[in-house]
């Protein structure tokens, strides 16, 4: 059996502490065959289930390694145990910080020590579910916040625990007669902590400063930025105030920067979406498009195609709001500043004098965008964009509605990429049951099909088990734990180009599309259902059917 340390070791050469937590992956060791002399590393992984999104790309690091890949099921909860006794192993540089702990009790624990009210009673844990300033800024160690003041620790604390547990959005909100500190975890609203009005004041006023916001200014709204360094991770939050009623309201925005697990073969689990969308990457011009609302994860499957785009031949540039990864490489990232005219539409003007070959245009939103990337896509570049529309079909319509002729649309579109994302069921706690008659009318999968189904306590229940140590260490209850995404790839055929020309309804395109091979985001969220990835509730959110 390896070390902690060896653990931690081979979790930072090949993958990151933060995604086998997510992923309930462990690498738990090297063997040589006596035989032949061949290295094997052996992963462990929680749900075998998961190898169908997560195998391919475990597989590639370490063959790239030059090592033969195993895989093992071992219980999550002893996959938990031994990532938390190989996280003990980098703890944050610094005298005295190998006593500290990030937990919701250490979290309690540093807003207590730094309310000036020692006899408060205020604090307390709630379980249910419920222009860019550009700021260029060396990201430092989170030990100048652990060694410094008691709200100074406690507001790390809250920025550790919150990174370590799938958390994308922090929200500290003043009330009337306290704060209440909520999260988004998994794309749905939690609270969190609740605490006195002077302790949230200083929390805020504490995480002003390390965005490097002026935390005299109450009146008025700011932007600014966090970026840390912690167990060898970068870790960097996008953050916003806003005047309420009651007093400061912070937002703040957890930006994954790590570049190095942008891939497709993870992120696409469908081998047939995923070759598809790869043919048309691979096409020298016109525009691609991936559409959905905002958090579904757009800006991640663009940041991943064009990774797989940087080959060293190309000249790739992007106009973003806000860079949200740095994807390194030969890619060159441009972000948009409006206060000084840096928009969408100026920057690609700029772009086009500039001999690109590839241009990604972090979100079209207006008429004058739009017809600018149209024009860019006609005269030889590879153009990629996002847009706010609910599906393929209608993303068309969409960019008709925006007064774009059918005639540059038919001349310059590729295709369009349709996501969602959907909670991923607890491995550790959900329970597998058949389905039953009605779920298979609504699913068309086949009677007795077993499916998996998400354990989720109630606000009472979850405080019961956390006092009897029986919550799920994995979701603390919620049922859920990580996203996957669902995925409809419209290609543009000459049937398609036909019914943009006749000004076909939305419907009536998809269709279409359905007849030449496309998945709907409901049929891809049935195939992960039947995988037992996600569940039937999380389908109903996306899917029109009545049920």
């Amino acid at each position: 059996m390896q070390s902690p340390t060896q653990t931690r070791e081979l979790v930072d050469q090949y993958f990151s502490l933060q995604w086998c937590r997510e992923n309930i992956v462990v690498p738990i060791g090297i063997e040589k065959s006596p035989s032949d002399g061949t290295k094997k590393l052996t992963i462990a992984i929680g749900n075998f289930s998961y190898l169908g999104t997560i195998g391919d790309f475990i597989k590639k690091r370490i063959t790239n390694a030059g090592y033969e890949c195993q895989f093992i099921e071992k219980p999550a909860n002893e996959i938990q145990s031994l990532l938390d006794q190989a996280a003990e192993q980098r703890l944050i540089s610094g005298e005295g910080l190998e006593t500290f702990e990030f937990g919701d009790d250490a979290v309690i624990a540093a807003l207590q020590d730094a309310d000036e009210d020692s006899n408060s009673k205020g604090f307390d844990f709630d379980f249910d579910d419920s222009d860019e300033q550009t700021i260029e800024e060396a990201s430092m160690d989170l030990s100048a916040e652990m060694l410094g003041s008691k709200i100074q620790q406690a507001a790390a604390k809250i920025l550790i625990h919150s990174t370590r547990s799938g958390v994308s959005d922090i929200h500290v909100e003043p009330r009337q007669d306290d704060y209440k500190v909520r999260v988004r975890r998994d794309g749905v609203m939690q609270n969190y902590v609740s605490m006195p009005r002077t302790a949230g004041i200083k929390l805020t006023a504490c995480l002003k400063n390390m965005a490097q916001m002026d935390i005299a200014e109450r009146r008025q709204s700011q932007d600014g930025k966090i970026k840390r360094r912690f167990e060898g991770n970068s870790m960097e939050f996008r953050c916003a105030t806003a005047p309420g009623k009651y007093g400061e309201k912070m937002v703040l925005r957890i930006l994954n920067s790590n570049a190095e697990m942008l891939s497709l073969d993870t992120l696409i689990s469908n081998d047939k979406v995923r070759t598809e969308f790869r043919s048309i990457l691979s096409e020298a011009n016109g525009i691609i498009i991936v559409s959905g609302p905002t958090g579904s994860g757009k800006s991640t499957t663009l940041a991943s195609a064009l990774r797989e785009k940087d080959s060293g031949e190309l000249n790739i540039v992007t106009a973003e709001d806000p860079i949200e990864y740095d994807l390194g490489g030969n890619i060159q990232q441009f972000p948009v500043i409006r206060a000084k005219g840096q928009t969408f539409a100026n920057l690609l003007r700029t772009f086009l004098r500039q001999d690109p070959d590839v241009i990604l245009i972090g979100e079209t939103r207006d008429p004058e965008t739009a017809e600018s990337s149209m024009d860019a896509a006609e005269t030889g570049h590879l153009v990629f964009t996002t847009l706010h529309a609910n599906s393929a079909a209608s993303s068309l319509t969409r960019l008709i509605d925006m007064e774009i002729p059918s005639y540059k649309l038919n001349a310059s579109l590729r295709g369009v990429l349709a996501q969602r994302l959907l909670r991923k069921v607890c491995a550790s706690c959900s329970t597998e049951r058949p389905i039953n008659e009605s779920e298979s009318q609504f699913t068309g999968l086949r009677p007795g099909t077993a499916i998996r189904e998400a354990t989720a306590l109630t606000a009472e229940e979850k405080q019961q088990r956390k006092q009897e140590g029986t919550l799920c260490p994995r979701c603390s209850g919620t049922g859920y734990q990580g996203r996957i995404g669902t995925y409809e790839l419209m290609k543009v055929s000459k049937n398609i180009r036909n019914s943009i020309k006749e000004q076909k309804s939305n419907h009536e395109i998809e269709q279409i599309a359905v007849q030449e091979g496309m998945l709907t985001l409901s049929s891809y969220a049935i195939d992960l259902i039947e995988k037992q990835l996600t569940t039937i509730s999380e389908l109903k959110k996306i899917s029109n059917n009545e049920y």
